[in-house]
């Protein structure tokens, strides 16, 4: 089997351009359909379930379960995050999400513990921003409100050290009493 992709001299002719393309919007929108379909049949949980449904938010991360313990080791909260640990997956961020769920976060990645800075970039609602050392310990928490609709947030920075951040939805860290010093594990692909 060959990887190469068929190139427009390689393609037979199948009809018209017209035809081809209503061909492809009928299946587009049947593809639709199912997958809703199918979604709908398997993604709920039944009445009264205390099942969290798992839709990824970013698909094409990869992923980890993260912990937050107290020193004592008392467990504060978890999310499952998405891993951003190239440049461009850093600089987009959570920019191009429509909203996080509670159970849901994304982990920034560094080479080494440094001094950093993240703003509110095209973010459209608030985040709690968790600066975490080379230790694994939380060493800064910074509650960040959603730009204004006038605002494109490069003005809300929000300053910290260390060699990963978590983002998680506004106001997680203090309802789960989260705080400076608290251990966050998680597991990084190999």
């Amino acid at each position: 089997m060959s990887d190469r992709r068929p190139s427009e001299s390689d393609r037979q002719p199948t009809g018209s351009d017209e035809t081809r393309r209503a061909r492809r919007d009928v299946l587009a929108g049947a593809g639709a359909m199912l997958s809703a379909a199918l979604a709908g049949c398997a993604g709920a949980p039944a009445e009264g379930s205390d099942e969290v449904t798992r839709t990824p938010v970013h698909r094409d991360y990869d992923s980890t379960e993260v912990v937050v313990t107290s020193p004592d080791g008392t467990e504060r909260g978890r999310v499952t995050a998405a891993i951003a640990d190239t440049s461009d997956l850093r600089v987009l961020g959570l920019s191009d999400t429509e909203d996080l769920p509670a159970d849901r976060g994304m982990l920034f990645v560094y080479e080494a513990a440094a001094t950093r800075t993240f703003v509110m970039r095209e973010m459209d609602f608030g985040i709690d921003i968790v600066y975490v050392g080379a230790d694994r310990r939380i060493t800064e928490i910074h509650h960040a409100p959603a730009p204004a609709p006038d605002e494109d947030g490069e003005d809300q920075r929000y300053p910290g050290t260390g060699q990963f951040v978590l983002e998680v939805v506004l106001d997680w860290t203090t309802e789960r009493g989260v705080e400076v010093g608290d251990e966050v594990s998680f597991d990084l692909p190999e």
